[in-house]
């Protein structure tokens, strides 16, 4: 098993989707994930678009044991 690391820096709603979505398919695979949201990311809940939902992948991403940190 690999142990990832996902480091989210920025408020661009397409690139934080992109990531979690990396993340969510490796923790699916049976990887060790983990997600830490940094700087303007930090604002997930609000730049999170209907077309580019992170708070969703986000709260999915919790409910299938992943680690995520703020």
């Amino acid at each position: 098993m690999m142990k990832w690391l996902i480091t989210i820096s920025s408020n661009d709603a397409e690139t934080a989707h992109n990531a979690m979505r990396l993340a969510h398919v490796a923790l699916k695979k049976g990887q060790e994930v983990s997600v830490y949201m940094m700087g303007k990311a930090v604002e997930w809940q609000e730049f999170s678009t209907q077309e580019f939902n992170v708070a969703s992948l986000t709260d999915d991403f919790m409910e299938a044991g992943g680690d995520f940190y703020v």
